[in-house]
C-alpha cells in the first residue's frame, strides 16, 4: 500500500473540530483493483491530517471467477476528525462494482447509508453470478439505502477514449474514475495521486495520462452532475487533533520491519532474515528487502525449514536471527525453535496469524496460534510470547522483542495477525533519541588460565555467554542433545536434565516484563474487558462508550503474553467480572484461568473478520442486565439495543 507522510503544525493539532467519522468501502471483482483504490483513498485521507483505520478483505484465490460471490475483493476505512480505533462497524458508503460485491457487502450498509453502483456491471450475465433472481438495483429491493446508479464503466470508457486504449484495457482505469469520485465526495486534493500514477506508469506514460483522465472525469463528474439535488452532497472532514510532529501512514508489516531494524541499531548488531513467502507473513519480508542500508539481510529460502535454520545459523554466527511465518509454517519451523531454545541463541520469530487449520482462510484474520506460541513446542520448551495491538503498536513490539532476545539469549515469538498486517493507520514517526539503547554483547573474555571456556556459564539473568564462533581461545561446542551444566558437554544424567530444564523455566519467567496497566477505567469494579493483539481497537471503542454511558467497566489490554506480567493475577482478581473477547475458542481465557484461577468468560468469534464494537457493547451489555451468557460461550450480538457509532462522541 501506498504511503503517505505529513509533518503536523502546532496550529493543526490545536484545532478541535466538531468529532466526526466516516466508514467508506470500496466492493469489486478481485480484478477490479478495490486494494488499490482504497489504498489511494487512504493516502488522501492520510495527507488531508484525518485519523483513520483501515480494512482491506480479499478471497484467498489467486483469481476467482470473474463476477462471482466468492471473488470479491473489499477494502474499508473509517476516518474523521475524532479518534478512530478501528475500521467501522457499518459502513455509510458503498461502493459496488458489480452484482455480487452488492450482494455480499449491502447487508453491512447502515440504514439509510449511500449505495453507489456500476449500471454498467449489472447485466443478466452478472446477475445470474449473484444469484439475483432480479435486478436489485430496479426492484426495489434497497429502498433503505440511498442509490446512485452510474454507468462508470462507460463513462470510464469515454473518459479514456483519446489514448487509444482497447476496450479492455479502458475498463481497468474504472477503479480511478471512482476514485476520482470519491476523492470529490469529501473534498480530498488529486494532486498527490496524480504525481503517484505518473510515477507507476514511468515507463508507459500513456497509461499513466488515461488513469489520470478517468481520476479527473470521476472528480469533475461529481463537480457537474448536480447531485446534490439527490441529497448527496461534498462532504469536508476537519483533520482529527493530534500532537504535532512528522505522521505518516504505517501498516503493520510496515511497522514490523522499521521496529526490527530500530531493534537491532539499538542492540548494536546487524540482522539476518530468513523467510519463506506465505500469506500474510510475506509483506515483512518485503519491507525488509528496501532497508539493506541498515545492515539487513533479507533471504527468501526455499521452504519453511530452511529459512528458521538460516535465521538460527546467522545468531550462532553473531547477528540477530529473525524470521517470520503464519500459523502453518510456525508448525514447521518448530523443531528449530525447539534447537534455539536448547542453544540459548536469540533469534526473534514473527507470526502473522491466519485463520486455521491447516490451509484454512489464508486471507483471512484470527487469533487461534496462542496455544501453539506458549505451549507449541515438544518437551518442556518455554519462551517468550509478545502480542502487537495495532499497526502502529507494531513497531514497539518488534523493539521489544529483539530487547528480550538478545538480552537473555532467548528466542522471542511476536504474535500479530491477518487484520494487523494490512491495516492502515497513522503513526508519528517517533524521536528515536528517546529509546534507551540495549548494547547486545558478545564475549571475549578468555578464561583463567588453566580453566575451559564454559558456554553455559550463567550471570544473574540466567543468561549465558554469546560467542562468536572462531572467536580465539573459546572454542566450544553446541547443538540439539541435553547440555551439561556450565560446560555444555552432551550430559543425559537425570540430575543434569532437571537442573537444565529447571534454568531455561527460570530464565524466561524471569524476565522483565513491566506490569499490567489500565487501558481505561479503573483498577477495580464490577467488570473488565481484557483482551490482547488487534481486538484493542473494538475493546477500546466499547468500553469508551460504555463508561460514558455510566457503566462500571474498564479495559485491560496485555501485550506480554508469556511470561504474564507479575501484577496481572491480583489485578484481575479485584474486578468482580471478567470478560475476554477473542478471535479464537478461548485461548487467552483459558490461560489466565489456569495461571489465576479467575473465574473468566469468552466473548468468542472464528468468522475471519475482526470484532464489531456493537458485539463488545453487547457482551459488556449483558453482564449487567442479567443476560446469560451461555456458560461462557459465545454471545450473540444485538445491535438494535445499542446507540449507533454516530450518536456516541469517541
Amino acid at each position: 500500500m501506498a504511503t503517505a507522510a505529513h509533518q503536523l503544525t502546532p496550529e493543526e493539532a490545536s484545532a478541535n473540530p466538531v468529532p466526526e467519522a466516516i466508514v467508506v468501502r470500496f466492493a469489486g471483482d478481485s480484478g477490479d483493483g478495490m486494494q488499490l483504490t482504497g489504498g489511494q483513498f487512504t493516502l488522501s485521507t492520510a495527507l488531508a491530517g484525518n485519523d483513520l483505520a483501515t480494512f482491506p478483505d480479499f478471497p484467498a484465490e489467486i483469481r476467482a471467477p470473474q463476477g462471482t460471490l466468492f471473488g470479491v475483493s473489499a477494502f474499508q476505512i473509517n476516518f474523521g476528525s475524532a479518534r478512530i480505533d478501528t475500521a467501522g462497524d457499518q459502513p455509510d458508503v458503498l461502493v459496488a462494482m458489480n452484482p455480487a460485491a452488492l450482494k455480499t457487502n449491502v447487508e453491512a450498509l447502515k440504514p439509510g447509508g449511500l449505495i453507489i453502483a456500476d449500471t454498467g456491471e449489472f447485466g443478466q450475465r452478472n446477475l445470474d453470478k449473484a444469484k439475483y433472481a432480479a435486478n436489485p438495483l430496479d426492484d426495489g429491493s434497497l429502498d433503505k439505502w440511498q442509490l446512485l446508479k452510474l454507468d462508470i464503466s462507460a463513462l470510464t470508457v469515454e473518459a479514456v477514449k483519446p489514448f487509444g486504449l482497447g476496450n479492455k484495457e479502458a475498463l481497468r482505469c474504472k477503479n480511478m474514475w471512482t476514485l476520482g469520485l470519491a476523492l470529490w465526495m469529501f473534498d480530498r486534493d488529486r494532486a498527490p495521486l496524480v504525481e503517484w500514477l505518473r510515477a507507476k506508469f514511468a515507463k508507459a506514460p500513456s497509461l499513466a495520462e488515461a488513469n489520470i483522465a478517468a481520476l479527473n472525469a470521476g472528480h469533475a463528474y461529481g463537480e457537474t452532475a448536480e447531485l446534490g439535488a439527490m441529497g448527496i452532497a461534498q462532504r469536508q472532514v476537519a483533520a482529527a487533533p493530534s500532537e504535532p510532529g512528522l505522521y505518516r501512514t504505517v501498516t503493520g508489516a510496515d511497522s514490523i520491519a522499521l521496529g526490527l531494524v530500530a531493534g537491532v541499531q539499538l542492540a548494536g548488531l546487524k540482522m539476518f532474515y530468513g523467510g519463506y513467502p506465505i500469506t500474510p507473513a510475506s509483506a515483512i519480508l518485503h519491507s525488509l528487502a528496501r532497508l539493506k542500508e541498515y545492515g539487513v539481510t533479507t533471504f527468501q529460502a526455499e521452504d519453511e525449514i530452511a529459512a528458521v535454520a538460516s535465521a538460527l545459523g546467522a545468531s550462532y554466527a553473531g547477528s540477530l536471527g529473525v524470521t517470520c511465518s503464519s500459523g502453518p509454517g510456525i508448525a514447521l519451523k518448530t523443531e528449530a525453535i525447539g534447537l534455539a531454545i536448547m542453544t540459548e541463541l536469540p533469534l526473534v520469530v514473527v507470526n502473522a496469524q491466519r485463520g486455521g487449520p491447516s490451509t484454512g482462510l489464508p486471507t483471512k484474520t484470527e487469533q487461534s496460534d496462542l496455544y501453539q506460541a506458549v505451549y507449541g513446542r515438544n518437551g518442556d520448551a518455554p519462551l517468550p510470547v509478545i502480542a502487537t495491538r495495532s499497526a502502529a503498536d507494531c513497531f514497539d513490539c518488534a523493539i521489544e522483542a529483539v530487547r528480550i532476545a538478545t538480552q537473555y539469549m532467548t528466542p522471542v515469538m511476536l504474535l500479530t495477525d491477518g487484520y494487523l498486517q494490512n491495516a492502515a493507520e497513522p503513526w508519528k514517526v517517533p524521536d528515536m533519541r528517546s529509546y534507551t539503547p540495549f548494547p547486545a554483547t558478545h564475549h571475549t573474555e578468555l578464561p583463567p588460565e588453566g580453566e575451559k571456556f564454559q558456554p553455559y556459564a550463567r550471570d544473574a539473568k540466567l543468561k549465558r555467554p554469546w560467542v562468536k564462533p572462531g572467536t580465539p581461545g573459546l572454542l566450544h561446542r553446541i547443538g540439539g542433545i541435553e547440555k551439561a551444566l556450565g560446560t555444555g558437554n552432551i550430559d543425559y544424567s537425570p540430575s543434569n536434565h532437571q537442573a537444565m530444564t529447571d534454568i531455561r523455566r527460570d530464565k524466561v519467567m524471569g524476565i522483565d516484563v513491566p506490569d499490567q496497566a489500565v487501558a481505561q477505567g479503573s483498577t477495580s469494579g464490577a467488570l473488565v474487558v481484557v483482551g490482547w493483539g488487534s481486538t484493542y481497537g473494538p475493546i477500546a471503542s466499547a468500553v469508551r462508550r460504555a463508561r460514558a454511558r455510566g457503566v462500571d467497566v474498564s479495559h485491560v489490554h496485555i501485550r506480554h503474553i508469556w511470561p504474564l506480567p507479575k501484577n496481572l493475577g491480583d489485578l484481575l482478581g479485584s474486578y468482580e467480572n471478567i470478560l475476554v473477547p477473542e478471535m479464537n475458542t478461548g485461548q487467552l481465557k483459558t490461560l489466565l484461568r489456569d495461571q489465576f484461577l479467575v473465574d473468566a468468560k469468552s466473548l468468542t468469534k472464528v468468522s475471519g473478520q475482526p470484532f464489531r464494537i456493537a458485539e463488545i457493547e453487547t457482551a459488556i451489555a449483558a453482564f449487567f442486565d442479567n443476560i446469560p451468557d451461555n456458560e461462557g460461550g459465545e454471545l450473540p450480538p444485538d445491535n438494535s439495543q445499542l446507540p449507533s457509532q454516530e450518536a456516541i462522541n469517541p
